[in-house]
């Protein structure tokens, strides 16, 4: 080649080189911190560019829409949660999105009182609709696959947080909380629940009456040993003459939550989990506990107490009483205290 054509062409590659640097492989985004970008099933690529396009510069963006017009991206979405950090290139960028490379989240499974509220807690921060988790944890096909019933499914949720993928659909959902929950369930877990004579479902069912009962963990201990003394002298024959009588249970039979007094009236409502009527445990759990709930009634404090009401300064805590008398003049000063505050 004549050496006077050399030098143009050179110049010429060396910007063709440089545009391509330039819109493809500088820095996408504008903002100085990770940023996310949700795809979902509606989205389309005009939308994804829309989700992107306040993210970016002008430039970046070009250079993206440049190699989507070039590529079958737009045929091939798939869902997620994207990250666009500083440093990331827009060729980088198109290639975590055109190849689903996504960034997990950390996802809190909460600790609340029932399926409904569990599912809309979860629902609000995945892709999945509250809803068909909802019907999933209402079919007893479903529970039954995971070894539970419709009144036990909440059982297999440990409030942990966990490492996953924002369009993860309900099925492998589940799948992951079993496998969780069975990881929870150590051998050391399991033999302090044998020794008990409790089930782990039992455990937790215990643990989230406890979990009602205080949010002090230093007290939890205390109020799952009586709780655990009343089922050992009452178990589930009423003949024993001892019922677990916990006014939480009777909260979620009535779902009234917030009642801040129990009357009597309260203890006539005919249902299987008012332990003022029926003996032992309830069908399962009344919410789902904490994890320091579960270890406090498998580190359960051992005493003789069988009896305990919330102390009249309001503290959180709560009197023991290791007779009935003891605990009917508790309970008259903490009547009084509620009477003096109008509480009713």
């Amino acid at each position: 080649m004549n050496r006077k054509y050399l030098i143009p062409a050179a110049i010429c590659l060396l910007l063709v080189f440089g545009l391509v640097y330039y819109y493809l492989f500088t820095s996408f985004s504008v903002k100085d911190k990770i940023e996310y970008v949700y795809v979902d099933q509606d989205d389309n690529i005009d939308s994804i560019c829309s989700k992107l396009a306040p993210l970016a510069s002008r430039h970046s963006m070009f250079g993206f829409n440049t190699v989507v017009r070039h590529s079958s991206f737009s045929e091939n979405i798939h869902t997620g949660r994207y990250a666009i950090s500083p440093d990331e290139s827009t060729y980088t960028v198109f290639r975590n999105l055109k190849n689903g490379i996504q960034t997990p989240l950390n996802l809190t499974v909460p600790s609340v009182r029932t399926l409904d509220r569990l599912s809309k807690e979860i629902g609000s921060k995945l892709m999945m609709d509250s809803a068909s988790l909802m019907k999933a944890l209402s079919d007893p096909a479903v529970c039954e696959k995971y070894g539970y019933d419709t009144t036990t499914i909440a059982c297999m949720f440990i409030p942990n947080t966990y490492d996953m993928y924002w369009n993860i659909g309900v099925e492998k959902f589940l799948d992951r909380m079993k496998s969780e929950s069975d990881r929870f369930w150590n051998q050391d877990r399991k033999n302090k629940a044998k020794n008990m004579g409790l089930t782990p479902n039992q455990v937790i069912t215990l643990a989230s009456i406890v979990d009602e009962e205080t949010a002090n963990n230093g007290e939890k201990p205390m109020i799952a040993g009586m709780y655990y003394n009343r089922l050992k002298f009452g178990g589930n024959d009423l003949s024993h003459g001892m019922l677990l009588q916990a006014d939480p249970t009777v909260k979620f039979a009535l779902k009234q939550f917030g009642l801040r007094r129990i009357y009597n009236y309260h203890l006539q409502v005919d249902n299987p989990y008012n332990t003022y009527r029926y003996a032992g445990l309830p069908p399962g759990p009344i919410r789902i506990p904490s994890v320091a709930g579960i270890d406090a009634v498998l580190n359960y404090a051992h005493h003789d107490y069988l009896y305990m009401c919330a102390k009249e300064d309001f503290s959180g805590t709560h009197n023991f009483a290791r007779t009935l008398q003891e605990h009917l003049r508790n309970a008259s000063r903490y009547a009084a205290a509620l009477n003096q505050r109008g509480i009713h």
